[in-house]
């Protein structure tokens, strides 16, 4: 996990030695950057975090200045429990406990929950809603395609945060009595077609958009061996037309536990050594990365390049 880095808030200038005239001047001239009124960060630091890290401090941020208590949720609190989603720019999010139909100010978007039913944690100084409650509302309130990166993930263990894995039985039986009809339908669709195997918050986006396009579905992590041995696992195999997908993160070749000790660029060769071995048996390889996902229609259409075949209509099973 990066380790973030620390908010200066103006309201302890006089702490740290620092006029408020100064503050100004150094956000201004880059050398801090200010991430909300009175929180302030260095500059390198900020420049150097990823979209979703940025969007981290800015939860802290705004709990650090919140006047009254404040409970993080949807985005917000995914963000804190470490929970991938999809998409940028999503505004700070909290709930209200007063039913008038939510509102936001001071830089966060409230949205009300009935006290009776929500159960509220404090995780790494934050109020935030719980795990199941803070998937079961990115799935009751977000788009189906955006919902499955994190019902796939707390369906595993998070080791790294020490949190174990949650059930499908789990989520559903909280949901109850909680949602609407119609948010109660979109949960379900979301978490009967959310899947353990999934091996990243790319990969299930990327399984999402292909069942959204009509895409037959594609058995995970599937195991390719030759005379030499196990080659791997692709992230997905269609059987019937012998060809492989592969999500191509850029985790693989950055982040320690993928590189097990080389470097990035043997990372890439191996990489490519391991296709190579899969082609060798027969079967067609496609690659996409994350710019591919984000573009409209980017990966429907390298999925039917590569002979992907689309679901039956039910009429012709």
């Amino acid at each position: 996990m990066t380790q973030l880095p620390r908010l200066l808030l103006s309201r302890d200038h006089l702490v740290h030695g620092i006029a408020l005239k100064e503050l100004a001047r150094r956000a201004k001239a880059g050398g801090l950057y200010r991430v909300r009124q009175g929180v302030y960060v260095d500059g390198a630091a900020w420049a150097a975090l990823k979209p979703w890290e940025q969007y981290r401090v800015r939860v802290s941020a705004a709990a650090e200045t919140s006047h009254a208590r404040t409970i993080f949720a949807r985005h917000s609190a995914a963000s804190v429990w470490g929970i991938p989603t999809i998409g940028l720019h999503h505004p700070v999010q909290a709930v209200t406990l007063e039913n008038d139909g939510g509102r936001s100010r001071a830089g966060i978007t409230r949205h009300y929950a009935d006290p009776a039913s929500l159960k509220i944690y404090r995780w790494e100084g934050v109020l935030v809603t719980g795990r199941v409650r803070t998937v079961l509302d990115l799935a009751a309130f977000t788009p189906f395609v955006e919902a499955i990166a994190p019902l796939d993930h707390v369906l595993k263990a998070d080791r790294k945060r020490g949190l174990p894995a949650i059930t499908k039985e789990a989520l559903l039986a909280e949901a109850d009595g909680i949602y609407t009809a119609a948010a109660i339908k979109r949960i379900q669709a979301a978490v009967d077609f959310a899947d353990p195997l999934s091996g990243s918050a790319g990969e299930s986006y990327s399984r999402a958009l292909m069942h959204a396009a009509g895409f037959e579905a594609p058995v995970l992590q599937r195991e390719f061996r030759d005379q030499a041995g196990l080659v791997g696992y692709s992230d997905f195999y269609w059987k019937g037309v012998r060809v492989a997908g592969e999500f191509d993160g850029i985790d693989k070749y950055l982040k320690s536990e993928f590189l097990k000790g080389r470097t990035a660029a043997q990372a890439v060769v191996d990489e490519k050594l391991r296709e190579d071995r899969i082609r060798a048996t027969g079967c067609g390889v496609v690659r996409w990365v994350w710019a591919e996902l984000m573009a409209p229609g980017g990966l429907e259409r390298k999925l039917a390049a590569a002979g992907v075949p689309r679901r039956r209509p039910r009429g012709a099973s």
